[in-house]
């Protein structure tokens, strides 16, 4: 175990994989796989895998064309990642829905699809403005049938939830928030491992009210906890990593036991993936209390301050919180 920057974990995570299985490709677009350790070692998949299993120092920049051939790679049994940057974050959609999701029904179960969409997210910051701060795509490849979705927020989630959706025999989109990137990181082991699909975590045990957030509102959610705290409200927090296969279980376990659910996320408020998790605790728990925010339904403005109005921050957080245990 030690302490690793979130990119190091991920791709070190990438090459493991790669040197257990001589078919697997990565190809990517814009952030070429080079990293360094804290201790000064160089992690360079093009140099030690080559051009033939990855996009060496670079391809064109177009996504489809990348999408594609990494998923006509997994479709022929190689596993394949293709990375896709944050800017392009749903050029892949229509291969993942209409080829990726389907094969193995279509094939009645005979063919796997090996292949991960290592997605970047966008974020809610100042200066992008529309084009490239959406947020809560995560929820749209969710809604394609045969297509698995997760969603890490720290280096040790990031490592084990790309591994996994590498081993795994259907799809995977990986979604990577690069504000969950800073700060203290947990220890990542040196190994390969797992973190299970369709596992949530609970970060913090509490008995008043139940909070669900995943990256990148658990940025917000770390600052909202301590105040919320002094609010004088016991709060169990947990953090999905994987919204499909979602684990409801965990989820309704503990709304169960608060009587109350807060649903906090960085998508828009329409159709939003919150949506679905309440609609999945409350069916499974009668008469529990519920509430989410979100980003309203406005692209993200350039200025910062109108950022920051918009945003479901900590204050939000906690004067969210208050509210619904009035009811």
């Amino acid at each position: 175990m030690a302490k690793k920057p979130y990119a190091y974990a991920q791709l070190e995570g990438v090459a493991q994989e790669m040197r257990k299985n001589k078919d697997m490709v990565f190809f990517y677009e814009y952030e070429t796989p080079i990293v360094t350790s804290p201790t000064g070692e160089v992690l360079d998949l093009i140099k030690e895998f080559g051009t033939l299993r990855t996009s060496g120092r670079g391809w064109a920049i177009d996504e489809t064309w990348l999408v594609g051939s990494a998923i006509g790679v997994a479709a022929a049994g190689s596993p394949a990642i293709v990375r896709i940057p944050s800017m392009a974050s749903i050029f892949a959609i229509e291969y993942v829905y209409n080829q990726a999701g389907k094969l193995r029904s279509m094939t009645g179960g005979q063919a796997s699809m090996p292949f991960v969409l290592w997605q970047g997210g966008g974020g809610r910051s100042k200066g992008s403005a529309g084009q490239h701060t959406d947020v809560g795509q995560e929820g749209l490849y969710a809604n394609l049938p045969g297509v698995k979705v997760v969603v890490p927020s720290n280096a040790y989630d990031a490592k084990g939830l790309l591994i996994a959706a590498i081993r795994d025999p259907d799809p995977v989109v990986y979604f990577d928030y690069s504000e969950v990137k800073s700060g203290e990181q947990p220890d990542v082991p040196d190994e390969a491992y797992e973190v299970p699909l369709g596992k949530a975590v609970v970060r913090q045990p509490g008995k008043d009210l139940t909070l669900v957030a995943w990256a990148p509102a658990t940025v917000d959610v770390k600052r909202a906890l301590p105040m919320i705290a002094q609010a004088g409200i016991s709060v169990e927090y947990i953090d999905p990593r994987s919204l499909k296969p979602l684990d409801v279980d965990t989820l309704v376990a503990s709304a169960k036991k608060t009587g109350r659910l807060l649903v906090v996320e960085h998508g828009h408020y329409t159709n939003g993936f919150g949506s679905h998790v309440i609609a999945e605790v409350v069916q499974a728990a009668p008469g529990v209390k519920a509430k989410k925010i979100s980003f309203p339904d406005v692209p993200g403005p350039g200025a910062q301050g109108m950022m920051a109005w918009l945003r479901p921050d900590a204050p939000k957080i906690l004067d969210a919180a208050i509210q619904i245990m009035k009811v």
